[in-house]
């Protein structure tokens, strides 16, 4: 009976159409971009190209980024933020923060457009929504524009109630544990 349901389910299933879904990682732990970028590896080996855009972060030396220097495996990756905001190092105003994500919104709604990619990351996004960065009424624009099979998924911690409710599946990643506070710093292959 088991075998009989599931070769129905198979026939039901081939006849349909796929979607592209929204996708949000979020929460206070690590690991949402980390599932973005594994999410690209796994369309990069069925051939899907990906773009990842990244909002916040500015340093030039992430593992993904050599990653996709070293591999052509389709996956693209573009940083273009001026690092984390309003936190103890930051270098810079607000208002330059807020300068550098809306140039990437642009550039990333550009190529979401163009219907050149399979999925789309926009890396930290949530955290710009959550300073300000851009405006919540632009990004849900972009989910309800975006082309009917792209993957659009948006990562960073405070996700608005909003795109949540837009996304088709969302995770929050809860910290348990993290060796930062036991005084480990960012360890290469790990943290970047």
């Amino acid at each position: 009976m088991r075998l009989v349901f599931a070769v129905l389910l198979c026939k039901i299933m081939a006849g349909k159409k796929t979607k592209g879904l929204v996708i949000v990682y979020t929460g206070e732990g690590k690991g949402k971009t980390t599932a973005a970028l594994g999410t690209a590896l796994r369309a990069a080996g069925h051939g899907k190209k990906t773009l990842i855009v990244q909002f916040i972060k500015s340093f030039k030396r992430y593992g993904e980024l050599k990653f996709v220097k070293k591999y052509d495996c389709g996956i693209e990756i573009k940083t273009m933020g001026k690092g984390y905001v309003q936190i103890k190092g930051d270098r810079f105003p607000l208002e330059e923060h807020k300068k550098a994500a809306e140039k990437a919104f642009e550039f990333a709604k550009e190529q979401i457009l163009s219907e050149k990619y399979h999925i789309a990351v926009l890396d930290e996004i949530n955290i710009a929504l959550d300073k300000k960065l851009l405006l919540l009424e632009e990004v849900t624009d972009l989910i309800k524009q975006k082309p009917p099979n792209l993957h659009l998924i948006l990562t960073g911690r405070g996700a608005p109630k909003k795109l949540i409710q837009l996304a088709d599946l969302v995770s929050e990643v809860k910290e348990v544990k993290h060796p930062f506070k036991k005084g480990i710093p960012a360890q290469k292959g790990i943290e970047n």
